[in-house]
This record gives structure tokens, C-alpha cells and sequence, in this order.
């Protein structure tokens, strides 16, 4: 780091080097703390996530027993919706029904596995129940389905990189 700081007419005469050769040294030392600082971002962010899903794994487990008896328990009752609009709620959990709602980026509040509920759901069924417009329940979708692809897209590279290490540490 400290050599990033240091002037390249300084760094050239304290080297011997050109500070052409000099702001080579310096942009690649950049490169090397740029990429780190990415892989350290990376894996705290796969810590947080595998953390957040052994959390939300025991709350479901908690949470689905209960609701499991209930469910045995309770009449069905025909309410005149359309099958479609049945098949989104029912799908999406009033729970996060109401993260879509009433979250400004409800994307970034969802679990993967929510995500990906949104995103099969049908856009005239999810904008049914969340009582939008279509083209607001698209551009819901699609939001979603970056935030899905980039959270893939982080797992996929934390794994690319533990793999990576574990190549290096092998080495003699």
C-alpha cells in the first residue's frame, strides 16, 4: 500500500527504474489490493449468507409445525378467485407478499429461495395480489431476477476462489 502512495518520480529514482516501468509496479500492486479487498468482500458475504440460511432454516423448522397443524385444520373455502391468483398467493407467503408491498427494494430483503418464487410466479397473478399494474409487477420480477443472478454470480466466484486457494496450499 505504501508503495501505491509514494510518488513515481521518487519510486523511480529510489529503484533505479524507469517511472514508466515504476507506474507499471504501482498499477499492478493496485490491481493485486483491488482484487483482496474483492475476495474479502466475497467471503463475508457467503458467511452472511450461509449464516442467514442456517437462521432461517431453524425458524422454519420452528414456524412449520405449527403451521402445518393449522393448515390440516382449517375448512377450504371457495373465495371466486381465479386459479391463477390462488396458485401466486399461495406460492408467496403473506409474509413476503408484504416485503413486496411495502419494501422501496424488496429484492434486497428476500431470500434466494423467495426470489425465485417471485420470479416463477405469474406477472398477471402477482400483480393480482399485490393489487398493481402488470408493468409494475414485471419490473418487480426483473429486479428480482438480477438480485437472484448477482447473488449467484458472488457464490459462484466465492467458490472460484476458495477452489483456487486450495490449489495454492497444495503447491510445494
Amino acid at each position: 500500500k505504501v508503495l501505491i502512495d509514494v510518488p513515481r518520480s521518487e519510486l523511480a529514482e529510489e529503484l533505479a527504474q524507469s517511472e514508466t516501468k515504476v507506474q507499471v509496479l504501482q498499477d499492478t500492486l493496485q490491481q493485486v489490493l483491488d482484487r483482496r479487498e474483492e475476495e474479502r468482500q466475497s467471503r463475508q458475504l457467503l458467511e452472511l449468507y450461509l449464516e442467514a440460511l442456517k437462521t432461517e432454516d431453524s425458524i422454519l423448522s420452528k414456524v412449520a409445525e405449527p403451521e402445518a397443524a393449522a393448515r390440516k385444520e382449517m375448512d377450504v373455502v371457495d373465495t371466486g378467485a381465479s386459479s391463477t391468483d390462488t396458485a401466486a398467493t399461495t406460492a408467496l407467503s403473506d409474509q413476503v407478499l408484504a416485503a413486496l408491498k411495502e419494501k422501496p427494494a424488496p429484492e434486497l430483503c428476500l431470500d434466494s429461495q423467495d426470489l425465485e418464487l417471485v420470479l416463477k410466479a405469474d406477472a398477471a397473478a402477482l400483480a393480482s395480489a399485490l393489487g398493481w399494474d402488470k408493468q409494475k409487477a414485471g419490473a418487480l420480477q426483473s429486479a428480482c431476477d438480477q438480485e437472484l443472478s448477482k447473488r449467484l454470480q458472488q457464490v459462484q466466484t466465492l467458490l472460484s476462489l476458495r477452489s483456487t486457494s486450495k490449489g495454492k496450499k497444495t503447491l510445494p
